[in-house]
């Protein structure tokens, strides 16, 4: 049996650096992680991405730099595109070219964001 994970647990983890040599997650454990961040689209099993909608320009660059600054504490950057009302991020690990837990650490705490700033 899988172990269970809230956003809030995961939210809480810190992402761990991946030096390679693991396999990315499939199948259920990552069915499993990706049920605590639903709003999250799991993409070929590779990445995850997410759209985040604002009413305007200033408060997606807003939210885009705080993602910034998290993604530095973290160490583990996404890529993120930026545009007028709404902010576009995808995640994976790119070592390994697929995703760890780290991906959905990530994703759980730039939700926390979001949810911070609405």
């Amino acid at each position: 049996m899988l172990p269970e994970f809230s956003m809030s647990s995961l939210a809480s983890k810190t992402c761990v650096p991946c030096r390679g040599g693991v396999p990315p997650l499939k199948g259920k454990e990552l069915e499993a992680l990706h049920q605590q961040v639903p709003q999250w689209k799991v993409v070929n099993e590779r990445q995850i991405s997410r759209s985040f909608a604002f009413p305007d320009f200033k408060q997606a660059l807003d939210f885009v730099n705080r993602v910034g600054e998290l993604a530095e504490s973290q160490g583990h950057h996404p890529d993120i595109l930026l545009a007028w009302g709404k902010a576009e991020i995808t995640l994976w690990t790119h070592k390994i070219d697929g995703l760890t837990e780290s991906d959905f650490i990530m994703a759980a705490k730039i939700d926390a964001l979001d949810t911070k700033t609405r």
